[in-house]
């Protein structure tokens, strides 16, 4: 018997889901406690973010404070199994969380001292410097386990004791234990740096944001509008987890947390539409990830990236947009195969209203995401913009059958406060890797090693940073991989993208005389080559000419700003895709192994098959350093998306080995070289054209051979 869809309310199953990380709610004084304080918590960062004027480093420590203390209360230090340890282990959180809020006040009291003093260190520095420090790797430990803590502590040993001993281009001279603490917690450089800002700015304010949607019932008319527009197609369940997952990350930002929401109703769908559990585990779970690529949120990711690249926020979701689109596409392509292999059924339901009636009742709901929109466009800052959308998610339900009261408000600020806890400890923490990558200078050694490694060549650079991404993301959260890696890799890859468009304006004769004056000071021999087209070769050994000292200045001349700022988005971007592979890349994989506890399968091998219909991740990036799909104008992004459309289609294909109906091993093989022939960045569409030509032709094809043998077997 397939298991049945659930039919309880979303809001119902994201609030348990999310209040399963605490074992203590039960209790009678501390549940109220802990409501009381998320919901304060949600009103100081409310204000924080609209009308105060405390220095961003005040704030930040009362972010870690007031976050330090959440997540004391609800997550045990250790679980006890007797009554007398439970008192004990409450006591104790307790008084770390009560801690970490008094090392927040201790700095807003005594910072102005210090510096008073020359920045020489008292007693009571010394205490609340290392008691922060260890705070926030031990709710680091909590929420996050070992990994990070033990890495931080690594890094913050590098700096002020054991780089001194290391050979080689990674020895670091040492600072003192003070100066380390100092720029660790009261410089602002560390864990209270520009990564916590971003905490308690953008992402707050965009996850309350999203809790206030799911409490006004939005994530159910997600739900209805996804089955509704698409459950009635063959493989329609498919379909409707590949949509409804990228409509519920479009808000949610957590990939773990879309497939927990979504997947109790889409897996149970596609299960008795006839798709194998596995597959219809491997699909929420691909699709789930895809959730943190879709804008607004994109998991934080849009947030940080806005602020590595001083490009707007605005901008990065925008150019995000047809991407994510490509990478739901992909995995709905994967979709439509099994369902065509596995003959699954539709699933008629008279009881599912239409499309009509769903928007009928439900309209009010996409209210709130067109009052966002409207409010960046307007140039409102993304927090401001967030705000507005919240006070627009409470007057929206109004015109519903439910509307948002007082305790409505209540719960949606408790539920933004506690899904963003486990986050805003994540990034603070994140803050001290980012202050040793920053103060030893071991992000530019490290992206100059991997330069030599890869010997100038993108796609190898490309590779090893993928390979980074999945080592570090079997310990590291997406978000910390992506920080850690952009860090890190960023500068190496925005260079050779750079130094990629520099190569084909020498090679089409289109370099500015600006940029050809600095070729008269160090090769004024070729400067005539410069006037006309060249072979890629000739190009590349005229570029090879000009000394290191100058390339970031013919960088510079030769490209206008805008296209620098859109080739580091590109750099940022191939890394924020490859990070998100560990969600589904065994062997650990969370989003996949939460998918395979849904739908009762072995963890390892839905992980499998969901790192298979993952494949976008994978080569759309390659789409991001190669191809103007971000970084053109809207015609040239509209062209690569289209045509990659039909390669990832035909790759999807070969993989599977079935388009319509099975192909045979020639057609099958065939199917690679016609993807690759229409995603490779030769620059010329009559190769595009050519591909997607045969592509139809064999889609047809397969598609009357299928008809053909069916109507022997319907007879």
């Amino acid at each position: 018997m397939a298991e049945q869809p659930t039919s309880e309310p979303l809001s119902e199953v994201r609030d348990e889901s999310a209040s399963e990380a605490s074992e203590r709610l039960d209790h009678r004084l501390l549940g109220p406690v802990i409501f009381g304080l998320a919901i304060v918590t949600s009103l100081i960062h409310l204000y924080f973010n609209t009308v105060s004027t405390l220095s961003e480093l005040w704030t930040s420590a009362l972010h870690f404070g007031l976050f330090g203390l959440i997540c004391a209360l609800t997550t045990p230090m250790l679980k006890a199994r007797s009554v007398s340890g439970q008192r004990l282990v409450l006591g104790v959180d307790v008084f770390l969380g009560l801690a970490a809020l008094a090392c927040a006040v201790y700095l807003m009291l005594f910072e102005n001292a210090l510096y008073e003093r020359g920045v020489n260190f008292s007693t009571g520095d010394w205490i609340f410097s290392i008691a922060a420090v260890l705070l926030i790797l031990e709710f680091a430990r909590r929420t996050v386990g070992w990994f990070i803590p033990v890495l931080c502590i690594l890094a913050l040993s590098y700096v002020a004791w054991w780089g001194q001993y290391v050979d080689g281009i990674f020895n670091f001279p040492g600072l003192t234990w003070e100066t380390v603490l100092f720029r660790s917690y009261i410089g602002g450089q560390g864990m209270l740096g520009s990564i916590a800002r971003i905490s308690w700015t953008y992402v707050f304010m965009f996850i309350l944001f999203g809790a206030f949607l799911v409490k006004s019932g939005a994530g159910d008319f997600i739900i209805e509008l996804a089955r509704c527009a698409a459950g009635r197609f063959v493989g329609g369940p498919g379909f409707v987890a590949v949509f409804s997952s990228g409509l519920m990350g479009s808000v949610s930002g957590s990939s773990v947390a879309n497939t927990v929401s979504t997947g109790v109703i889409t897996i149970p769908l596609m299960r008795k539409a006839g798709f194998p559990p596995r597959f219809a585990a491997g699909v929420e779970a691909a699709a789930s990830t895809g959730g943190q690529l879709m804008p607004p949120v994109m998991g934080a990711g849009a947030f940080i990236m806005a602020s590595y690249t001083q490009v707007s926020y605005l901008t990065i979701i925008s150019v995000a947009a047809l991407p994510a689109l490509l990478y739901f596409l992909s995995v709905a392509m994967f979709v439509r195969i099994e369902a065509k292999r596995s003959h699954a059924i539709k699933l008629e339901d008279d009881n599912t209203p239409s499309l009509k009636e769903v928007l009928k009742d439900g309209w009010h709901f996409l209210l709130p995401l067109v009052v966002l929109v409207a409010a960046l466009v307007y140039g409102f800052t993304p927090t401001y913009a967030a705000g507005i959308a919240i006070l627009s998610v409470i007057v929206a339900s109004w015109l519903s059958k439910h509307p948002m009261g007082p305790k409505d408000i209540l719960e949606a600020m408790v539920m933004g406060a506690r899904n963003i806890t486990t986050t805003a400890i994540l990034l603070i923490t994140v803050g001290l890797i980012v202050m040793v990558v920053s103060t030893t200078g071991i992000g530019n050694t490290f992206s100059i090693m991997i330069t030599d490694w890869a010997g100038g060549s993108l796609l190898i650079t490309i590779v090893l940073v993928a390979l980074a991404s999945l080592i570090l993301g079997m310990g590291l959260p997406v978000t910390a991989a992506y920080i850690v890696l952009a860090t890190l890799s960023a500068p190496a890859i925005y260079n050779l993208i750079a130094q990629s468009q520099l190569l084909d304006m020498v090679m089409n004769g289109n370099l500015p005389e600006q940029a050809k004056s600095i070729f008269m000071l160090v090769a004024p021999d070729k400067l005539e080559l410069l006037n006309s087209p060249m072979e890629r070769a000739t190009a590349q050994q005229l570029l090879a000419s000009v000394p290191d000292t100058f390339s970031n200045q013919l960088l510079e001349q030769a490209l206008s700003p805008a296209t620098l700022s859109m080739a580091l988005v590109a750099a940022h971007m191939v890394i924020f895709w490859l990070s998100q592979d560990s969600n589904v890349t065994p062997p650990v994989c969370l989003t996949a192994f939460a998918a395979a506890a849904i739908a009762g399968t072995p963890q390892m091998r839905t992980g499998f098959t969901a790192w298979k219909l993952a494949k976008g991740l994978y080569i759309v990036p390659l789409l991001f350093a190669y191809s103007p799909l971000i970084t053109g104008d809207f015609d040239q992004m509209l062209q690569v998306f289209c045509f990659a459309l039909f390669g990832i289609y035909a790759i999807v294909a070969g993989l599977e080995g079935y388009l319509e109906h099975p192909l045979n091993p020639v057609v099958r093989v065939l199917m690679f070289p016609i993807g690759v022939l229409m995603l490779w960045p030769h620059g010329q569409i009559l190769f595009d054209v050519a591909g997607l030509v045969i592509f139809i032709i064999a889609f047809v094809w397969s598609s009357r051979q299928g008809r053909r043998l069916a109507r022997p077997a319907a007879a």
